[in-house]
């Protein structure tokens, strides 16, 4: 009796989910953000969040919370750190647990984004963040880089067909730097993940720029993983 009287007495915490949302949007890498409408910050830049329901798991609460913000479902989405710092909120103790997502910003929900007054804004052109969210930011920026990097980026970021320029773009916002075109396009190749179509982009080049697009998640190349240092990214 004494041991659950004690395991009882225990203090309580609050749990949360704070999802960074990356989306991809004329050539820049960009992060949903909203102002916080309540204290304490509020008024501030804020990572979109949510409290953890009693039925729920912390997958389920992500998503819920997504899908209410952007209307989407089955996204990407993927745990990366538990930030549980007894004084990252003051007042009350709440430990977060980060989400990363991709989404397609072209297939958001507006109207739930403005509702919420939320903007994508460029992650080279953050402002300041409540709390410890600019390091959530900065941990879910290394696990894209790292996921880019031995698997190929875009499935979840670009329109079905792209151009191997705008699949170039992506890379270097996501790495935030250069990325040769010869060597890219040939890595990129090497892979056999991608497949070309017969319909050309003209707004790139007088000749035309052929569309590809990511092979079938059945085909056994489809989600190739780069071997560890071959990728080149």
């Amino acid at each position: 009796m004494s041991e659950q009287v004690s395991f009882y007495s225990h203090a309580k915490h609050l749990l949360a989910v704070d999802c960074v949302i990356f989306g991809y949007e004329q050539g820049e890498l960009k992060l949903l953000l909203y102002r916080r409408t309540f204290d304490p910050q509020k008024g501030n830049w804020s990572l979109i969040g949510g409290f953890l329901n009693e039925d729920e798991s912390l997958e389920d609460a992500a998503g819920r919370v997504l899908k209410q913000i952007t209307g989407l479902t089955n996204i990407f989405l993927q745990q990366v750190f538990t930030f549980s710092q007894p004084d990252r909120e003051p007042n009350v103790r709440v430990l977060s647990a980060a989400f990363v997502a991709l989404i397609r910003i072209d297939q958001q929900n507006q109207e739930s984004l403005e509702k919420l007054g939320a903007q994508w804004l460029s992650v080279t052109k953050l402002p300041e963040l409540i709390f410890d969210h600019h390091e959530m930011v900065d941990r879910a920026l290394a696990f894209l880089q790292n996921r880019a990097a031995h698997e190929l980026a875009g499935r979840e970021l670009l329109p079905e067909r792209f151009t191997f320029i705008q699949l170039r773009n992506l890379y270097e916002a996501i790495f935030q730097r250069a990325f040769d075109p010869g060597n890219f396009r040939k890595k990129v190749l090497s892979l056999n993940a991608i497949e070309r179509t017969n319909v050309k982009n003209k707004t790139e080049s007088k000749r035309g720029a052929y569309y590809y697009r990511f092979k079938k998640k059945s085909d056994p190349n489809g989600d190739r993983i780069f071997k560890a240092g071959a990728a080149g990214f």
